[in-house]
């Protein structure tokens, strides 16, 4: 796979975890927000909690949970806090789990 067609497989990904999470009462507040730390793939709000999203697609659903590293979370976690100090809300991090002919899987608080 080129870096080229990876790119827009994650960009489809993306879009499919946003659309899921729009179904389940998310508004998604940023794509893609670039923080000094890492970059984040979803920003959604559903009341007055914040969710930090990581997407990942896999071939399977239990590849793509077990992509998201220890130390990508700890990131994520770091950049979930400063997003709430921003919005002066909540706010957590959560996996949307992606595979071929597989629903989502969203989980919630990793």
């Amino acid at each position: 796979m080129t870096r080229q067609s990876a790119e827009a497989a994650g960009r489809r990904a993306e879009a499919l975890a946003a659309l899921w999470l729009r179904l389940k009462g998310w508004r998604i507040l940023a794509r893609r927000r670039r923080l000094p730390m890492i970059e984040v793939d979803l920003v959604a709000r559903r009341g007055g909690l914040l969710a930090v999203v990581e997407v990942k697609y896999r071939p399977t659903l239990d590849a793509a949970i077990a992509a998201l590293t220890p130390e990508a979370a700890e990131r994520l976690r770091r950049a979930a806090a400063q997003i709430a100090a921003e919005q002066g809300l909540a706010a957590r991090v959560d996996l949307v789990a992606l595979a071929p002919g597989r629903l989502p899987r969203h989980i919630c608080g990793i």
